[in-house]
């Protein structure tokens, strides 16, 4: 008699999506689940392991032969290392780099991970992708210069690795002088207004308003979220660092140094 086909892939994703114990990936690896198995919705092991900030689950995977640039979703639109970009997740980002991800490929609507990253002011993150190739010139899909963006975020550590990877070189005045106007602009308002402004306009209104201030890599992030019986229906952030990008983006203008020496 023919022994059945294993359909073990189920317990992969178990593994990734209950069980904390990387164990659990490893057993199912190990029982003939296939490292590029993907889900009834076509989410692949890898994108899932990698969205929830699973490093080891992550270099399991790509060691058992996963794809670091394979599509993931319904619409194949997400790709792993824009998945952990977005959520700020350094290690998987450097994980997946060292296994050959193309740190500018595009998912659906043009997203790349370090536009991600830049937008949401993942400084960490930035820098690992940066240094595994990323381009920092290369714009977002709405033509939006990453430094420029970085000087709207208010991030100064994301704005000086941009700088350090050549974002202010000679060619760019232009985009310089874009991002040091946003950075100008932002450092002479109260963020919290402008962020309930910004709110306001998609039309969520007349809820409760709750400020907070938290650090972020050594960085002030304030965030609004507008609360309905206390939960939060919906929020958005800055960081607090606009003046000093500025001054930053005003030294590279005057031909300093935009980063001290190494």
């Amino acid at each position: 008699m023919m022994n059945e086909p294993i359909r073990d892939e189920p317990s992969l994703f178990d593994a990734l999506y209950e069980d904390e114990d990387e164990n659990a990936v490893v057993q199912a690896l190990r029982a003939g689940a296939q490292a590029e198995s993907t889900d009834e919705e076509g989410t692949t092991a890898l994108y899932l392991a990698a969205v929830h900030d699973r490093p080891e689950a992550v270099r399991l995977l790509l060691t058992a032969g996963a794809d670091p640039n394979r599509a993931s979703g319904p619409e194949a639109g997400d790709l792993p290392l824009c998945g952990a970009a977005c959520g700020g997740h350094t290690e998987v980002v450097a994980a997946l780099l060292a296994a050959g991800a193309r740190p500018d490929l595009r998912e659906e609507f043009g997203f790349t991970a370090l536009r991600w990253a830049v937008g949401l002011g993942h400084a960490s993150t930035v820098e690992v992708l940066l240094a595994g190739g990323a381009d920092p010139l290369l714009p977002g899909p709405q033509g939006e210069a990453m430094l420029v963006l970085a000087a709207r975020r208010g991030s100064p550590r994301t704005v000086r690795a941009l700088l350090e990877y050549g974002a202010g070189a000679a060619g760019q005045e232009a985009v310089v002088d874009a991002a040091l106007a946003e950075a100008r602009r932002l450092a002479g308002v109260d963020l919290e207004r402008e962020l309930l402004g910004r709110l306001e306009e998609t039309g969520v209104s007349g809820l409760d308003a709750m400020v907070r201030r938290d650090l972020v890599e050594g960085e002030e992030r304030v965030t609004v979220e507008l609360l309905r019986d206390g939960v939060a229906e919906a929020g958005t952030d800055l960081h607090t660092g606009h003046a000093e990008i500025a001054a930053l983006l005003e030294a590279v203008r005057a031909g300093a140094p935009s980063t001290p020496p190494g």
